[in-house]
């Protein structure tokens, strides 16, 4: 554990300090949300403060949490949200109620932005037109029906379980999916209910039916800016900035910009820029990133991600191997302890670092340093035992003390098993950096996230080859290292059992 917080210590300034006087702006994982953390970013930008977004860091208790922390200074939410999920148990029923609370939490909102983004539940229409179905409650005479929702709503206080509860619907074949994802489930008949944001443009383009909520289950879901109540001091023009966005963006302004992201490839940046210039007559200094600074970006990101974890898990790892193969009753718990980690979902262990670190940098590394460890620990163990016990016994007889048997004669011929560990430790590293960007770490994550947001596959493609490129250009690093490292006898005598088998 100190050397964890050790770690923690050591990259949290490398990526994760700001500027004193950075506005940080967050966004859920939806094109509403980033175009609208856009238009924050460029508002702070126009009040004369560098700002920084931190796009689609996933669900509404990562950005609400980040919030509270004070590791976000603002970002696009619903009231319905705040009132039916974030805030349940406090039974709130108004929005004045929900300016208390959010006061007593050192939290301010903006009037709404002038749209209700009410969830729905919706299906293609010709289907709907074909089974007759007009409201939610029809589709309880439809069990047979295969649902499908975004992986939030299937938990959310306001979502599957309570509306499961309220219409009573009988239907067992429920499966929770990416939000963009289930459109194209919807698309392909795999899927034939799901449920939609009111101002999402895939409504239009896939021709899809709202069914009527016949039981007002849902409430209310007005856009607003959820802010820290210290930006009023620390950056006073820009909240007056953000609330000349109340009551400008009505439903189908919001639908047409979601629309021009989502269907007709547009940078997020810019629908927001455009809006901001023709509502709020602003003259927005827009500087959109070419492809190649993109990538550079990207690149920097994911090799500072792996270069930091993967040489922490190497520093810790080949010791902890040494002390296993040394004391064997610590060594069955050290790999006990390494494998459980190991076993850890990778997407859980990155969530389950965010208490403790925030968001971002610190956490992505930590998550990437544990999850090395097992295979170079495991692998510096089988070296050191697989050492036939005749060399140890002759080193031994030479008088060699154990740390200079250990330099001298055992390290050297482990050496080969050590950096077959190493090797697959940096190549799962490699991969399961792309994750990082689910909490803000950004990498070739990145675009890989926000292809599928976009179901654009070039830019998936553009995070998943670099990424796979960097494994085997990684992989091929340690070959080379291996060379050198290894001595000569041992590599001629491993080519000629190649040579044999």
């Amino acid at each position: 554990m100190l050397l964890m917080l050790c770690v923690a210590s050591l990259v949290r300034p490398v990526l994760a300090a700001e500027a004193p006087m950075t506005i940080t702006i967050g966004s859920k994982s939806f094109t509403e949300s980033v175009i609208l953390g856009d238009m924050l970013r460029h508002l702070s930008q126009q009040a004369g403060f560098e700002a920084n977004h931190r796009r689609q860091l996933g669900g509404t208790r990562v950005l609400w949490n980040a919030l509270l922390s004070g590791e976000i200074d603002a970002y696009p939410e619903y009231t319905g949200t705040l009132i039916q999920e974030t805030l349940v148990k406090e039974n709130l029923q108004t929005e004045s109620q929900l300016k208390q609370a959010l006061a007593k939490r050192g939290l301010r909102m903006t009037r709404p932005l002038g749209f209700n983004n009410t969830y729905a539940i919706g299906m293609k229409d010709e289907l709907a037109k074909q089974l007759k179905l007009r409201t939610i409650s029809d589709l309880q005479n439809q069990p047979e029906l295969v649902l499908g929702f975004g992986n939030e709503f299937m938990d959310r206080a306001d979502g599957w379980p309570g509306l499961q509860q309220r219409y009573q619907l009988p239907h067992r074949n429920v499966r929770g999916l990416d939000h963009d994802l289930a459109y194209r489930g919807i698309e392909s008949g795999m899927l034939h209910v799901t449920d939609l944001y009111a101002t999402d443009a895939e409504i239009a383009y896939y021709k899809l039916r709202a069914l009527e909520d016949d039981l007002n289950y849902f409430p209310v879901y007005n856009a607003v800016i959820l802010y820290r109540a210290d930006l009023e001091q620390r950056a006073p023009e820009v909240v007056t900035l953000f609330e000349r966005l109340a009551g400008r963006i009505n439903a189908p302004t919001m639908s047409a910009m979601n629309a021009r992201v989502k269907l007709h490839g547009e940078a997020e940046s810019v629908v927001a820029a455009n809006f901001l210039e023709q509502n709020l007559k602003l003259d927005i200094d827009l500087r959109v990133q070419t492809a190649w600074q993109r990538f550079w970006r990207h690149t920097v990101e994911h090799l500072t991600l792996v270069g930091i974890s993967l040489s922490a898990a190497i520093l810790l790892a080949i010791p902890l191997g040494i002390l296993a193969a040394r004391r064997p009753r610590l060594g069955h718990l050290v790999l006990g302890i390494a494998g459980i980690l190991q076993t850890i979902p990778s997407l859980a262990l990155f969530v389950f670092m965010i208490p403790l670190l925030g968001i971002g940098g610190p956490p992505a590394v930590m998550a990437l340093f544990l999850y090395s460890l097992l295979p170079i620990i495991r692998n510096t163990y089988a070296g050191l035992k697989d050492i036939p016990p005749a060399i140890v016994e002759s080193a031994q007889a030479l008088g060699l003390p154990s740390r200079a048997r250990l330099r001298i004669v055992e390290l050297p011929l482990a050496t080969r098993a050590i950096l077959a560990g190493i090797k697959t430790s940096a190549v799962i590293n490699v991969g399961t950096a792309t994750l990082s960007a689910l909490i803000g770490a950004g990498g070739y994550g990145q675009p890989i996230l926000t292809g599928i947001r976009l179901d654009d596959i070039g830019l998936i493609l553009q995070g998943a080859v670099p990424s796979a490129v960097l494994a085997l250009l990684v992989q091929g690093l340690f070959e080379l290292i291996e060379r050198g490292l290894l001595p000569k006898g041992l590599r001629i005598q491993a080519s000629e059992l190649r040579s044999v088998t």
